[in-house]
């Protein structure tokens, strides 16, 4: 049976919890990963979004920073949380699916401004998430499993504006593109957005900085859904809803989505 999963940066559930349940109401995905819910799990407003058909969640919180949440039509077992790089921050969380198939949700950390780990340590926190998340697909490499979430680089030069002019700007830097890639290579995971849109410039994300976000269209895909290699193949349907991103008092990512052929 197919299944839908979509992932947001929703930027506050409690502040944004309309909008999440605008999205689970007109688009009816099956799950739905949300990042930096800058939120304690107690405070996330779980009523609502039962009342929409979405009664189960597995998350991991903290207050006004960070924070993973998954919501679901079917019911979820926690599969755990990985604080990567030690950084006591709660940016990934697990959930598994009825039919076996585990969903990793990840909030990677921004970076900061400075594309320097000695001059700004964010971008050292960053570059340490990725390396740790690299070394655990090589300790244990993911069978039927889909990750996503806001990973904060985008790595083709048709994921952002302009190749050129953000080479030196975090989310797009050489170094951030090469621990993507390693971490990706090191579990095999497919990029499931870019194997159904594979060509042309595609984003997710636009900055607040920009109030002319849509006529400039000067965004970073930042926000991915990868598969591991056994189950690639059933994935299909990917898109990003860029209209989300002019709702009112929008976060400033879109949802992306994906749909699998597999047993929910």
């Amino acid at each position: 049976m197919p299944f839908t999963l979509a992932t947001w940066n929703i930027n506050s559930v409690r502040l944004r919890e309309g909008l999440v349940a605008r999205l689970l109401a007109e688009e009816e995905p099956d799950v739905l990963c949300l990042q930096e819910c800058k939120s304690p799990v107690d405070k996330i407003p779980t009523a609502p979004f039962a009342a929409l058909g979405y009664p189960h969640m597995v998350a991991r919180g903290q207050k006004g920073y960070n924070g993973v949440a998954i919501l679901s039509r079917h019911p979820l077992t926690d599969a755990g949380s990985v604080d990567h790089a030690a950084l006591g921050h709660a940016r990934h969380v697990a959930a598994r699916l009825p039919g076996g198939v585990t969903v990793h949700n990840c909030y990677v950390p921004a970076g900061g401004d400075v594309a320097d780990r000695d001059a700004n340590p964010k971008f050292g926190q960053k570059l340490d998430y990725m390396t740790s998340l690299r070394d655990a697909f090589h300790a244990d490499r993911p069978e039927r499993a889909i990750l996503v979430g806001d990973l904060n680089i985008a790595p083709r030069e048709d994921d952002v504006w302009s190749h050129k002019q953000l080479l030196k700007v975090v989310s797009h830097t050489p170094v951030e593109v090469e621990h993507f890639a390693q971490a990706q290579d090191a579990g095999g995971w497919v990029d499931v957005t870019r194997q159904d849109i594979p060509d042309g410039r595609l984003y997710s994300w636009w900055s607040y900085r920009s109030p002319d976000w849509d006529r400039a269209d000067k965004g970073r895909r930042l926000d991915h859904v990868w598969a591991s290699a056994d189950i690639g193949a059933a994935a299909h349907g990917s898109r990003v809803l860029r209209a989300v991103r002019g709702w009112d008092k929008p976060s400033d990512h879109a949802p992306v989505f994906a749909s699998f052929d597999l047993d929910p």
